[in-house]
């Protein structure tokens, strides 16, 4: 009875809790199976010195018991602790790695090792239950399965994983494994093929590795724990019992078989020799069939590995070459597995140049399973730091917000906390955007900033040049008042120590420029400003940095950039530079256009406060410039010519051009007083002449013809159809607030009917604009003598009898039945005093 209670309570114990590897070892779940008949079981664990995580290997003498000799059972628990031993004796990168040796009690064996995610026998387990799967739905899974898929680039690396293990093994170690297998292959958590089973390792040859030495064959009278797998060994051994180096190589080929065919072997012997030796006869027409589902540039290396004779296959060394091994991405694997032998030197150069150019190339899966650890274990060590942020940089812009958070911020953190080399400093804030765009808000603030503002205070050049770049390139993440109270007094001091440095400088500029738009005007003028003016030009860089700034604050008036400054400051210290010989032609315009602005800011600005002073002024000043501005002589009007209008020029006498040149001046002056000064009468539209404007003047050239003013009748097709009063016409020298206006209307019909009694159609003045202006300016040119013929104007006086009087009458009658009222014509006013001896005619 009591038996019985012992035995339900030793069956609630873990097998391996009475193991001493407990004292040392934190034993978690058991998560896979390896070795003879996946005899060892594969637990996760940690250690409890440190907390490192690893596997723990465990074989429970139990499973012998079935073994009815007890010699099979003592046999079984000796060959797989001497097989431990061997395991810590061969140390390479591509062999298991022993963290603590061989443990044993009564009831068990233990050793721990690097985390094991499972054997290669699990994972082939899984792909064959998914193929019989889908023919029988009813078939259990095995009890060690392990559900993981394999990608292309990860069986090409692991297949050359195992080929240098044996490598290692055959040429250094002189041994041969005679055990490989799936059960024997371990991957690791990281993805790395590790090759393990040293149960049946045998000495080579002593002078020459391929040479044949003797071994027992698969027999039934051995537990099948106790010899190798039947299904992957070489025909050699059971047929001549002899193994080299090439039985191995054999061995290797049967495995890459199994993994292109779903993870079975194309030798199932069922542990019974006479059946391996049958299927050994079909073995070279199962290549062939298998051959497709393999890469073309791996099936001859396979077909020469599967050959009967040990002759045709390749040794392990050979194999490493073929072309299907050639990948940029393998080889940066390849030589992350051994980083921890190379120097720093060769550390820093891989991590430079060679793994960050094979990273695109490598797939995202193995990223965070095989590179990045590596990385993550490299940043502790501070000679290497700044060359392994290259790849992890590049990482991070990569890397979505969720593998961000998981795998890296953790890491970076203790980075930015710890001390750094000057370089992994610089390297930090070179690409501290790119750290950003990922980190969360939360984390900016705590974790990420304190580094930048920290890094000003440096005494190195190089660091405070990068923490001025990463202002420029993080300004969008710091708030307003950090920039306004923390970064620009650092920027300052920076600049204050380091004027002579161009790069620097360079640095200070551009962090200014991303700046300005969170500081408050009155920093811009107290501080940003004076700075400006402080730097030195003289490189082109430097110019077109602080120009483009100026540009900036051109752009807008919230800057505080004054018309002031402009003029006192900012101009003076750039137009030197216009002439700096070390400006190309694209820099100088640049210059110039910059320049063009601030003047015509310039401009602008005065001429509005100058044309508010004007008006400012009492009436008679402030009109004073406006006459002489906007007179008719400074007016530049397009000549107009009236369609259909000749003017005639009378012939004159000498006697006459004499009597005109000697009154010229008289003429004018006395014209300019009666018109400047006229009165308001009612008869203030007619003409006046003065009786002293032609002393000279004889009776007989009134006789001499006149000059006449054709106008052609008016017509449908011509201008103007409807009626309409000419534009305003105003002298040159009466000012714009004394305008008077003038509603003649001289449209030809109208003129024509009223001065020669003649029936035409109305026509609108308003489509002859400026009549007569040309036709004016030529006479005016011309200075041609002429006088008012009587004949058209009155019948009772003559133009003489009115000239005596002082008064020409020209009278506008509507007896035609016309509905426009009688005109008064101002502007003949204008026209006599030009050309005061003009006679005019209307002809038809």
């Amino acid at each position: 009875m009591f038996a019985k209670f012992k035995s339900a309570n030793q069956a609630n114990i873990s097998p391996f809790e009475n193991n001493p590897i407990t004292q040392f070892f934190e034993v978690g779940k058991l998560t896979a199976c390896a070795g003879p008949e996946l005899v060892w079981k594969i637990h996760e664990a940690f250690r409890k010195s440190d907390g490192k995580e690893c596997s723990v290997f465990v074989f429970e003498k139990r499973i012998a018991d079935k073994l009815h000799k007890p010699k099979r059972k003592e046999t079984v628990t000796e060959l797989l602790k001497a097989s431990v031993k061997q395991l810590e004796r061969f140390r390479h990168p591509k062999i298991l790695q022993i963290i603590h040796t061989v443990e044993e009690c009564s009831e068990t064996l233990a050793f721990a090792t690097e985390p094991v995610l499972a054997s290669l026998a699990n994972v082939l387990a899984y792909h064959d239950y998914q193929i019989n799967a889908m023919l029988n739905p009813q078939l259990q899974k095995p009890t060690f399965m392990k559900e993981y898929n394999f990608l292309d680039i990860e069986l090409k690396y692991g297949i050359l994983q195992i080929i240098e293990a044996l490598s290692f093994l055959h040429y250094s170690g002189q041994v041969i494994h005679r055990n490989v297998c799936p059960s024997s292959i371990l991957i690791t958590k990281r993805g790395t093929w590790k090759l393990a089973g040293f149960e049946f390792i045998e000495k080579c040859h002593e002078t020459d590795a391929v040479e044949p030495v003797m071994c027992p064959p698969w027999s039934t009278r051995i537990s099948k724990m106790a010899q190798p797998n039947l299904d992957y060994t070489a025909p050699e051994i059971q047929t001549n019992s002899n193994c080299s180096i090439l039985s191995d190589m054999f061995s290797l080929g049967m495995v890459i078989c199994a993994i292109f065919n779903s993870g079975k072997t194309l030798i199932q012997a069922q542990n019974t020799p006479s059946a391996y030796l049958k299927q050994l006869e079909l073995l070279d027409d199962a290549v062939q069939g298998l051959l497709p589902r393999i890469p073309v540039p791996l099936q001859e290396a396979t077909t020469r590995l599967m050959s009967k004779q040990p002759g045709p296959r390749p040794t392990a060394q050979l194999l490493q070459l073929i072309k299907y091994f050639s990948d940029p991405a393998v080889h940066a694997l390849q030589f992350l597995d051994v980083i921890n032998m190379k120097d720093p030197t060769q550390k820093a150069h891989f991590y430079r140049s060679t793994l960050k150019d094979a990273l695109p190339f490598i797939p995202r899966k193995l990223w965070w399973q095989h590179v990045w650890p590596f990385l993550q274990q490299e940043m502790k060590a501070a000679e290497v730091l700044a060359a392994v942020l290259q790849p992890a940089l590049a990482m991070v812009q990569e890397a979505t917000a969720n593998e961000y958070e998981e795998f890296i911020l953790p890491t970076f953190r203790v980075v930015f906390a710890a001390p750094k080399s000057i370089q992994a400093t610089v390297t930090l804030l070179e690409n501290l955007h790119i750290i950003l765009e990922k980190t969360p808000a939360g984390e900016v603030r705590s974790e990420i900033l304190p580094l930048l503002f920290n890094s000003f205070e440096s005494n190195t050049m190089q660091i405070q040049s990068a923490a001025l770049l990463a202002v420029a390139n993080v300004y969008e993440y710091v708030d307003e008042i950090s920039i306004r109270r923390m970064v620009l007094p650092k920027i300052k001091t920076v600049f204050e120590k380091n004027q002579s440095d161009l790069k620097i400088m360079a640095n200070v500029l551009q962090c200014v420029e991303r700046v300005l738009d969170k500081l408050e005007k009155s920093q811009i003028i107290d501080e940003v400003l004076p700075m400006l003016y402080e730097i030195r030009l003289s490189d082109p860089e430097i110019i077109l940095r602080i120009v483009h700034i100026y540009r900036i604050m051109l752009s807008d008036k919230k800057y505080g950039l004054s018309v002031n400054m402009m003029a006192t400051r900012v101009m003076p210290s750039l137009l030197p530079q216009t002439v700096n010989p070390s400006l190309n032609l694209e820099q100088f315009m640049i210059l110039l256009e910059v320049l063009q602005e601030m003047l015509d800011c310039i401009d602008r600005q005065q001429r509005n406060k100058l044309k508010l002073d004007n008006l400012s002024l009492p009436s008679p000043e402030r009109h004073r410039p406006l006459r002489h501005q906007f007179s008719s002589d400074n007016m530049h009007v397009p000549p107009f010519n009236i369609p259909n209008l000749r003017i005639d020029q009378r012939k004159t006498s000498s006697a006459e051009d004499m009597a005109r040149k000697n009154s010229t001046g008289s003429i004018r002056s006395g014209m300019l007083g009666s018109w400047w000064f006229g009165d308001r009468s009612p008869d203030s539209n007619y003409l006046r002449v003065a009786n002293a404007a032609f002393p000279n003047r004889r009776l007989s050239d009134n006789t001499l013809m006149t000059p006449k003013i054709r106008i052609a009748p008016s017509c449908a097709s011509s201008p103007g159809g409807t009626p309409g009063a000419l534009p305003i016409r105003r002298h040159s020298s009466i000012g714009p607030q004394e305008r008077r206006s003038s509603a003649i209307n001289l449209s030809p019909p109208t003129l024509a009917r009223n001065m020669i009694g003649g029936s035409m159609p109305n026509t609108s003045s308003t489509s002859v604009p400026f009549l007569l202006s040309s036709s004016m300016q030529s006479i005016r040119s011309r200075r041609t003598s002429t006088v008012l013929s009587s004949g058209p104007l009155g019948s009772g006086s003559g133009l003489l009898s009115q000239l005596g009087s002082g008064m020409v009458r020209i009278p506008f009658n509507s007896a035609s039945g016309s509905a426009s009222p009688v005109h008064q014509y101002n502007g003949t006013r204008n026209f006599v005093r030009k050309c005061p001896s003009l006679n005019i005619t209307f002809s038809n």
